[in-house]
């Protein structure tokens, strides 16, 4: 899909900063995310490369967050065929993390210099705000519909899960991303564990607790 009708489907794209981030990430890996690698683009396309100093007024941060929101909605384009007919919540969930992690394989050095970017102490807040976008759009793709409590807790722990996963991903070499998908499956499943302890916990705490509430009711 291209940038142009990416826009058009999705309003919150901008087209012009879509087609810039296309432009430039062949010179990402040599130059970055800045303006040198926009540059760079703009002249080998014939552009003028003064309109790089107002394309991303945000900087670095700007390019990054543009290009992983540009990379999950291709992902989830490419990820619906999959996941269409898949009734497990799960499932719907890693169809689309196997698709964006196919998306970013096409510019994965540009990739590593994001994440490079992002890992900074100093950039944590952006890094907190990017993650979340991407949960949250991963969530929303495979078609979560809670709207409780559950909705903050499945996101908080996604992100828990999404930046290893990642991590673990820049030294994955094979093409078909499966060591980086069971490493995200087994971070899955232990949160899975966790939560199913938690709740025997919880039912045991409550069986204690529920027989002394009821007699103190009754002397009452």
């Amino acid at each position: 899909m291209s940038a142009s009708a990416e826009f058009a489907a999705d309003p919150s794209l901008d087209a012009d900063q879509a087609a810039a981030i296309d432009a430039m990430l062949p010179a990402v890996p040599q130059f970055g995310w800045t303006s040198r690698a926009l540059r760079e683009s703009l002249r080998d396309a014939g552009g003028d490369e003064s309109e790089a100093e107002f394309r991303f007024p945000g900087g670095a941060a700007e390019m990054i967050e543009t290009f992983f929101g540009l990379t999950l909605r291709r992902a989830i384009a490419r990820a619906e065929p999959d996941i269409a007919g898949e009734m497990r919540l799960g499932k719907r969930v890693r169809g689309v993390v196997k698709a964006l992690l196919d998306e970013l394989s096409l510019n994965k050095d540009a990739t590593r210099r994001a994440i490079a970017w992002l890992i900074l102490p100093r950039q944590a807040r952006v890094t907190a705000r990017m993650l979340a976008a991407l949960v949250d759009g991963i969530w929303h793709a495979a078609g979560d519909q809670s709207a409780d409590f559950s909705w903050y807790t499945k996101r908080a722990s996604l992100i828990g899960i999404m930046l290893p996963t990642l991590l673990f991903w820049l030294n994955d070499f094979e093409e078909d991303n499966e060591a980086s998908l069971a490493f995200f499956d087994r971070r899955l499943a232990d949160l899975g564990r966790i939560g199913a302890a938690r709740g025997r916990i919880s039912a045991f705490c409550a069986s204690l607790i529920g027989p002394r509430a009821d007699a103190g009711r009754m002397r009452a």
